[in-house]
Parts: structure tokens; C-alpha cells; sequence
């Protein structure tokens, strides 16, 4: 504790004080090394002569200005890298250099030649031993001036590092500096490295994890592999779960060299690697056939997918973006990132954004902007998706999901728009709550205008259609980690329940390269792999974080998980297609589905209805017309509408009808 002060003191001082200290010191090996260099070389302890003062007096004069002038007074000594040993050896080499001449030209004869290579090596071994046992000495007992005092316990946590390459060798360096993490070992697979060691930390096989644990008290592993596959990645944490370790992981190789990131810039495990699923190389000319030197257009440009939409399409140099948003914030921090990406790009800052606050409910307006920008491409992601929230506020999801689709393609419709792609979710099959059903009947709208004739097919209607997007808002896996944050408990709706995940960015791409097959009227479903249980996905992020799940079977574990029942309106498990008729595209993760299509004569009449049921605000009516138009429709729970319920409950006729 008290070297820890020591050192504390020492890192407190200024700069010019430091310097000063290191002075002193080498001034004194200057003396020491010369005096010792003449008793090594005599064999006894070496007494100075009157006429031999000077050189003595010299030694210092001569070391410290060309120690100076190397800078070996301005490098940070805990930072100190071992490649500062060529700079010191060529400090040193000059001082002995120049003092040999002053002795040659001493005229002292009793000098014997061997002193001043003698006093090269000791001065050499003095000076690079100083400054790398003070680099290990302060590396280990550093305390940052606003950080904790070392009387105040501070401790690093030892963490293993998992791959022993060069991303992995610079991680370790990177964090000895650091105030947070100690790496002790090395973890890797090839088997011809173990029991080697790099820069002092010893490389072992995956099954010494446990003794790596025991011994070192273990508290994080972390994962230098930028660049492997995510199936790669994915097979990894696996194998990493039953370990009582936070594992964590070093940013993608791209991130890196863009400099969006640096080596040291640890992150929790990416989910998306759990799902061990790699990306499809995309189709290139799919991904510019709608975007490419065109105009477009996204609704809902704020949202989780809108937000991801207008990053790629950003990147595929259109002739200008239009975001068109309802919420003034969220299109705010959308246009000002990509604002931030264009200014990088001395290409791409070309391109012309244009944020627009409306709703898509307002026919005038967004005919007015199609028409102004000339908009050839609009994809439709403005849409109430939450589906508890939804099931408390039907009225505001038929407006809004069932109308504003409707709206917005009858203004792409006026304005001569080439191609509108409409985001839609699997919930739409066979669903089970409001949410659901409402975006089915916007697909029954789109299917309807690509056949009617009296449209003559200016416009060519697309739909998209997969399940949930990790870390999108209303996902399960932001919620997760701020419960695991909190201590618990993680609030799982039911043990059986699986869901379709798929990352924003994957999810994005395949909507923009599903929207330039479309012919007209077509229904796209994205493969999304493998469902996923969601009490499996929340005991895999716990045991991620390092924690233990607290059970009958584990009763002094740290994060408990309680079962809370569905939602409503929530249902087991979600399905992609309505029927079984589905066929194959150019791209493997992209599926046309066949559905039931009802004529646009047929549909109009059963949205005037639905549009009166909603303005009386007659919930039980619109539900019965939502399932004449939806196949399959079974709602789980009857109607939530917060406020009708509150009427009710307060006997408070409503003034709509």
C-alpha cells in the first residue's frame, strides 16, 4: 500500500517536477556507472585521482542534454512501450561516443581503453532497467488523479483473452495501460501455441478456462477475433456460457480502420452473434436498381428500421433522401447523423437530405412532397408496431397503419412514384392481436391497387415481410440488459414462447434488394433462420454477463427469471407465410409467398366501413370487419381500449357517437 502511494505521489507531480526527478536520477548513474566501470576494470574499489575530477564533473554535462534532446524527459513512463529501449540505446550510444572522445582527448594516460565501453554497457543497463522497472511499477500501481486513491482499495479485474493473434496481442497492451482490466493469460485454439507465451502471458487451451479461473479469480473473457465469421463468433460463446464469466468482445476489423473505434474499445457480446447466422452477400445491382442516382423517400425515417434504411441508402448515392417523420426528435437525430456520415464522404456529401416533419395520415402532404422532389421510390416503415400498445389504442393503429398505408399509396399513386415498398411483419400471419391484423390489411390494400386496372400499374406495390429485428425498439434485448443491469428479475412473458430474430442491418439490405424484384403485388418473406426460445435467449445474456440464474435448483444465484403470462394480444410463436405456397428467388434469404388477394372494388367498401366504425370509435365493429378482411384473425383478448375502458369503468358515455 505504501508503494501505491509512492507511485500515486509520483504521477500527481507536473511534468517539469518528473523531469527533474529523472535528471537527478541519471545524473547520478552518469557518476555511479563511470565509478563503477573504473573498479570493474581495476578489480578493486576505485578511489578518485585529483586530475580525473573532471571527467567525473563531465559524465552528467554530457548525458543529460543528449538524454534531453532524445526526449527521454517527455515520454510518459507507465505508457513506456518496449520499443523506447532503441531510443534509450541510442541516447546512451551518443553520450558514450562523445565521453569516450573527451577521455581520448584528456590526455590522461593512466584511462585504460575498456572504461568507456564498460561505462556504455552499465550506463545502458541503468538507464533502460530505470525506465521499465518504473513503467512496471506505476503500470501496477497507477491511480488516475479523479479516480480512486490507493487507500481506497482500488483493483483491476483480471481478464483472459481469447485469441492469441496480433488483435488479440494488441489488445493486451493496449489494456496493460489501462486503469480497468489486467490480462493474465492467453486462450486460444491452435494447438502449437500453448504453453508459449506472449509479452509474458502464457497461452493456454480453452479446457484450462476453469483453472485460469480459479487460480487468477477470473472475472472477464475477452474476445480478439475481430475478424471471424458471426457462425464462427456465434460457436464461441457457446462454448463460453457455462463458464461464471462476463465475456465480452473486442469491435469488428471495418469499425477499427475506420476509426470508428479503437483496439481497447470493449463492448458487450454482440446478440446477434448468438443467432450464428452470417450475412448473405448482397446483390449489388439489387441493391441500386431503386436507390442509385434516384430520388427517394422514407416514412417513419426515424424509426428502429427506417433509421437503418436510410444509412444504406445513404451509401448507395442516391440523387437526394427525403425523410419524412412524424416524431420531431427522432428526425431530428436521424437527419443529423447522417448529416455528420456525408460530411466523412467527400462522394457522397453530394447527395441532398431533406427532413420532413407530417404524418402519413395527411393525404395533401405527402402528394405535395412526391410531386416537389419528384419522388421515384418511397419505402413505407411508418407504423405502430408495438403490440401491447397497439391493443390499448386500436383506433390510433387503424388510422395510422391501415390509413396512413392507404393514404401514402394513393398519393404515390398521384404523384407518378415508380416503386412504394411497404415493411410489414410476420405478425401479420394469422395474427392474433390488432397489430397484426392492421398490417395485414395494409398488404390486402397494396395486393389490391397493383390489380386494379384503373391505377394502370404507374405505381409498382411491394411488400416486405419478417420478424423481429434485434435491438429495435420494443425488443426484448435492450430490455434484457437493463434488467440483468438492475439485478433483476428478467421478465420473460412464457416458457414456450420463440420468436424469428434477425439483425436491423441484415433486415434492411434484404427489404431494399426484395423491394427491386417486385413486379407488382408481390409478398416478400425474409428467411430468418432458426426461432429462437426467449427464455433460452435471457439465460444466455445472464450467463454472458458473468451471472448466475437464481432458481429452485440455484437458490443463491444473482438474476432471477419470473414467467409473467402473454401479453395482450401477444401469441407462442409467429409464422411468415398464410398459406403454403411460396416459391424461390435469385437470393437464398429471399422467399415470394402467393396470398389471398381481395379485389380493390371488393376492399373499398369494407374500408368505408372501417373508416366509420373508427371515427364513431366503435371498437367491437371494427374488430368484426378486421376479421372478415383478415384470414385467420382470432384475437387472443377482447378490446382494450384504454379509453373506452376508462368511459366504462366511470360511466361516461362517449361524444363521438
Amino acid at each position: 500500500m505504501m508503494s501505491a502511494k509512492i507511485a500515486y505521489w509520483f504521477v500527481s507531480l507536473s511534468r517539469g517536477k518528473k523531469s527533474f526527478i529523472l535528471g537527478v536520477t541519471d545524473t547520478f548513474f552518469a557518476l555511479f556507472a563511470l565509478w563503477l566501470a573504473f573498479s570493474l576494470r581495476w578489480g578493486f574499489i576505485y578511489k578518485f585521482k585529483g586530475d580525473e575530477w573532471y571527467l567525473f564533473f563531465s559524465a552528467p554535462i554530457l548525458a543529460i542534454p543528449i538524454f534531453a534532446r532524445f526526449g527521454l524527459y517527455r515520454a510518459i513512463i507507465r505508457y513506456i512501450e518496449m520499443r523506447a529501449l532503441w531510443t534509450i540505446i541510442q541516447a546512451v550510444t551518443i553520450y558514450a561516443l562523445v565521453f569516450a572522445f573527451v577521455v581520448h582527448e584528456s590526455g590522461i594516460k593512466v584511462i585504460p581503453r575498456t572504461v568507456p565501453p564498460i561505462n556504455w554497457l552499465l550506463m545502458l543497463l541503468f538507464v533502460g532497467s530505470s525506465r521499465l522497472l518504473a513503467r512496471w511499477w506505476l503500470g501496477e500501481t497507477y491511480f488516475a488523479l479523479s479516480g480512486t486513491r490507493p487507500d481506497k482499495g482500488y483493483r483491476k479485474n483480471n481478464v483472459v483473452i481469447y485469441g492469441a493473434g496480433r488483435a488479440g496481442v494488441q489488445l493486451a497492451s493496449a489494456l496493460g495501460h489501462g486503469r480497468e482490466f489486467r490480462p493474465v493469460a492467453f486462450i486460444d485454439d491452435d494447438a502449437s501455441l500453448h504453453t508459449r507465451k506472449i509479452n509474458g502471458l502464457r497461452i493456454y487451451p480453452l479446457s484450462s478456462l476453469s483453472y485460469l479461473i480459479d487460480r487468477h479469480q477470473v472475472t472477464n473473457v475477452l474476445l480478439a477475433i475481430p475478424s471471424a465469421s458471426r457462425s464462427r463468433r456465434g460457436e464461441l460463446i457457446r462454448m463460453l456460457e457455462p463458464y461464471a464469466v462476463h465475456v465480452m468482445s473486442m469491435p469488428g476489423l471495418s469499425d477499427i480502420a475506420q476509426g470508428k473505434v479503437t483496439v481497447d474499445s470493449l463492448q458487450e457480446v454482440d446478440i446477434a452473434d448468438l443467432l450464428g447466422r452470417d450475412a448473405v452477400a448482397p446483390d449489388q445491382a439489387l441493391l441500386q436498381a431503386n436507390i442509385t442516382d434516384k430520388v427517394v423517400m422514407v416514412t417513419g425515417a426515424g424509426g428502429s428500421i427506417g433509421s437503418e434504411l436510410c444509412r444504406q441508402i445513404i451509401r448507395l448515392q442516391p440523387a437526394a433522401l427525403v425523410l419524412f417523420e412524424l416524431s420531431e426528435f427522432a428526425l431530428y437525430d436521424i437527419e443529423k447523423e447522417l448529416h455528420y456520415q456525408l460530411a466523412k464522404d467527400p462522394v457522397a456529401n453530394k447527395i441532398k437530405v431533406f427532413a420532413l416533419l407530417g404524418s402519413v395520415t395527411n393525404q395533401k402532404r405527402i402528394v405535395n412532397i412526391c410531386k416537389a422532389f419528384k419522388i421515384q421510390t418511397i419505402y413505407h416503415a411508418a407504423a405502430y408496431k408495438h403490440v401491447p400498445m397497439v391493443e390499448s389504442n386500436p383506433g390510433e393503429a387503424i388510422w395510422n397503419n391501415v390509413f396512413g398505408t392507404l393514404t401514402a399509396a394513393e398519393a404515390a399513386i398521384n404523384a407518378n412514384v415508380s416503386t412504394f415498398v411497404l415493411i410489414s411483419t410476420d405478425k401479420a400471419v394469422r395474427p392474433t392481436n390488432t397489430m397484426g391484423a392492421t398490417k395485414r390489411v395494409a398488404e390486402l390494400i397494396l395486393q389490391a391497387l397493383s390489380l386494379d386496372s384503373a391505377q394502370n400499374g404507374v405505381t409498382r406495390f411491394t411488400m416486405v415481410r419478417f420478424g423481429n429485428v434485434l435491438g429495435s425498439s420494443g425488443s426484448v434485448v435492450p430490455l434484457f440488459r437493463e434488467q440483468i443491469a438492475r439485478g433483476g428479475p428478467v421478465t420473460v412473458t412464457d416458457e414456450n414462447i420463440i420468436r424469428y430474430f434477425m439483425t436491423i442491418p441484415e433486415a434492411a439490405q434484404l427489404v431494399i434488394q426484395a423491394g427491386a424484384m417486385g413486379l407488382g403485388g408481390d409478398v416478400f418473406v425474409l428467411d430468418m433462420g432458426e426461432p429462437i426460445r426467449i427464455v433460452d435467449l435471457a439465460k444466455r445474456m445472464i450467463h454472458l454477463s458473468g451471472l448466475e440464474i437464481k432458481d429452485t435448483n440455484h437458490p443463491h444465484g444473482e438474476i432471477e427469471i419470473q414467467f409473467t403470462g402473454l401479453r395482450p394480444g401477444e401469441k407462442l410463436y409467429e409464422e411468415l407465410l398464410i398459406g403454403d405456397k411460396v416459391s424461390n428467388t435469385s437470393h437464398k434469404r429471399i422467399l415470394r409467398a402467393e396470398e389471398q388477394v381481395i379485389p380493390y372494388t371488393e376492399l373499398k367498401n369494407w374500408l368505408t366501413i372501417l373508416e366509420e366504425a373508427s371515427g364513431q370509435e366503435d371498437f367491437e365493429r371494427i374488430r368484426e370487419v378486421l376479421k372478415v378482411l383478415v384470414s385467420g384473425f382470432e384475437p387472443q383478448c377482447g378490446v382494450r381500449d384504454l379509453v373506452s375502458m376508462e368511459r366504462n369503468k366511470q360511466g361516461i358515455l362517449s361524444t363521438s357517437k
